[in-house]
């Protein structure tokens, strides 16, 4: 399940098999946003919830990631 808000999408991911799918879809979202100066720092709350936001701290084009937990 995927959930847009303010150049941030959450992620939900309730079939293992699908995380690469729908965070690639997420980042897709993203990169439609007409943002030109950030790139995406994709955050890992628990297995399965995902946030990928544009973030100032990624050089545009990039695509960072970070686990919380």
């Amino acid at each position: 399940m995927l959930c847009l808000a303010n150049e941030q999408v959450d992620v939900m991911v309730s079939e293992p098999g699908r995380v690469n799918e729908l965070l690639d879809e997420a980042e897709a979202v993203l990169r439609q946003t007409p943002q030109r100066f950030a790139g995406i720092l994709v955050t890992r709350h628990e297995p399965g919830r995902y946030t990928l936001a544009l973030s100032d701290a990624v050089p545009f084009g990039e695509t960072r990631e970070q686990i919380l937990s």
